[in-house]
């Protein structure tokens, strides 16, 4: 029988589903990228290492995401950030290791910028900053003219035989939201992980990152070979050991 998630009520009326497993602090929270699910292989493999630990470990679905309530072109950045910030206010007991995939890399910074004390440290996979801004300037004339009279825009995507909405909402939102060049506002250890084959979002991006937070323990894995999604099991195996990390040396890799 499949483990159907909790709920968690949002002030709109809609709700956010989620899984979480009590255990020791500090916790895990795992953040997903854009149009992603907390189903994914990344999410699943740390939670079954921390559940091997007894440690805790928690993913949820934004809203408009998975089995979260919610239209997902009515929501923005800072909608997702809000779903995350709940998730870290009502289900996480303590501080937590944020792991952000993507998006999910974005929304962890940011998250950790509004909630400093709840933030122990921050596993980036591919981390997406300010991705709104460089979709923007990525934008063809075609593109921009379909925003302009329909508000929206199909982004092609290998991911997705349908492509990926991307509303002028979105857009215009996510201007509020735009950490680089920074300074990003986090003191504590930070990780990330990016493919140099990635095609949804260049690992120089990581760099320039790594320069704009004010924490000096930024380390940078870059996989030569990686692509985007870092799906591969030994792309796994490495998220793992540096999930693992973390907790073998003082919570603090």
């Amino acid at each position: 029988m499949v483990n159907e998630p909790a709920s968690l009520a949002c002030i709109d009326g809609t709700h956010l589903a989620y899984h979480h497993s009590a255990g020791d602090e500090p916790g895990v929270l795992f953040c997903t990228g854009f149009r992603s699910n907390m189903t994914g292989k990344k999410a699943t493999s740390i939670e079954g290492w921390c559940q091997s630990q007894g440690q805790q470990f928690t993913r949820f679905d934004y809203r408009g995401h998975g089995k979260s309530g919610g239209n997902f072109r009515d929501l923005t950045i800072g909608d997702w950030l809000k779903d995350t910030i709940s998730i870290l206010d009502s289900v996480t007991d303590g501080p937590q290791l944020l792991v952000g995939s993507s998006m999910g890399g974005w929304i962890s910074f940011l998250a950790a910028n509004a909630r400093p004390e709840k933030v122990a440290g921050i596993i980036g996979i591919a981390p997406a900053v300010d991705m709104t801004k460089r979709a923007l300037s990525n934008l063809t004339a075609e593109a921009k003219r379909e925003l302009s009279e329909t508000g929206a825009w199909m982004r092609p995507s290998k991911y997705d035989a349908l492509g990926y909405p991307i509303t002028k909402k979105l857009l215009d939102e996510g201007e509020l939201h735009l950490l680089l060049p920074g300074p990003i506002n986090f003191q504590g250890p930070v990780r990330i992980l990016h493919g140099m084959r990635d095609d949804a979002v260049p690992w120089e991006l990581s760099l320039e990152i790594a320069a704009a937070l004010i924490s000096d323990d930024v380390h940078i894995n870059l996989i030569k070979d990686g692509d985007h999604r870092l799906s591969r099991p030994k792309d796994t195996a490495l998220l793992l050991s540096l999930v693992s990390s973390f907790f073998a040396t003082s919570k603090g890799f």
